[in-house]
């Protein structure tokens, strides 16, 4: 199965789209490096297209993205009763393709503080659609928006309303579940996040998510590269650089808030894992 992957933030952009019925349906242009992606959706009938040398057979209820990068082609007419969308999209983010036959499994992502979180989406390039009628309805207020191109609140409307179908067309591919080693690590951090303010206890911890606390710290370490310890500080202090640059809070206040006992090991902490003390830290965002 070739799977497209885009990564997001941007998000893909929707162009225009437009429906297709017979008898003028014809066939697919014959076009190379068209520049931007091409989603056909069959709702009647059938659709013989080749990419790039592998043909292609869209029957009702199926999709196919054509390639910005590739060389594209109808072999045949449209039969008499074929139905069809056609929606232009493009991508100003990282993409590409993947051949393998199912997904990659996916990895556990953190959320970065005061950067952009970047991720991936995974989207089957050709497939049956899940969900038809919802699809058939989103493709239809989308061309009909068109008409309304020029207005703000359409072409507002439309970047929404393609992102879901974007959704749906992911949805067609079925990843694995994850592996228990991932499915305990993300438990855990998951615990951590949630009792960063209290006394760390392995023991508890384990208790609460139902795994030993040496099997956690394996788990932890292979899908996250730290000890639930390591990860407990380094999110505690992502939390103590929100307190400081949100609140007047004193040193002080900001340790206890996010769980450390001793201000002075707060400051130690914070100052190694940062390269700069808390005061300098708040400083940076405020005038004098």
């Amino acid at each position: 199965m070739t799977t497209l992957h885009f990564t997001v933030p941007p998000l893909p952009e929707y162009i225009i789209s437009g429906l297709c019925e017979a008898p003028y349906a014809g066939k697919q242009p014959n076009r190379k490096n068209f520049g931007i992606f091409d989603l056909l959706v069959v709702v009647s009938g059938q659709l013989d297209v080749i990419e790039n040398g592998e043909p292609y057979q869209v029957e009702s209820g199926m999709y196919l993205i054509l390639r910005p990068d590739a060389h594209h082609y109808g072999t045949k007419d449209c039969s008499a009763d074929t139905t069809y969308y056609w929606l232009h999209f493009k991508t100003s983010g990282e993409w590409g393709i993947d051949k393998s036959l199912m997904f990659q499994r996916e990895d556990a992502i953190e959320l970065q503080f005061m950067i952009p979180n970047y991720f991936t989406i995974e989207v089957p390039q050709f497939g049956r659609l899940t969900q038809m009628q919802r699809t058939i309805e989103l493709l239809d207020t989308l061309t009909g928006l068109v008409q309304n191109g020029h207005q703000t609140r359409a072409l507002w409307n439309q970047q929404v309303l393609f992102q879901e179908l974007i959704q749906l067309l992911a949805a067609t591919g079925v990843h694995p579940s994850a592996s228990p080693s991932l499915a305990c690590a993300e438990k855990a951090a998951s615990y951590l996040r949630s009792h960063y303010r209290d006394e760390f206890k392995a023991h508890t911890m384990g208790l609460n998510i139902n795994f030993h606390p040496v099997y956690i710290a394996r788990c932890m370490q292979k899908e996250y590269g730290c000890s639930p310890v390591e990860y407990l500080q380094r999110y505690r202090i992502e939390q103590a650089k929100l307190l400081l640059m949100q609140t007047d809070y004193s040193i002080s206040r900001v340790a206890e808030e996010v769980g450390f006992n001793q201000a002075a090991y707060f400051t130690s902490c914070f100052t190694k894992q940062e390269n700069i003390s808390p005061q300098k830290y708040r400083q940076q965002f405020f005038m004098d």
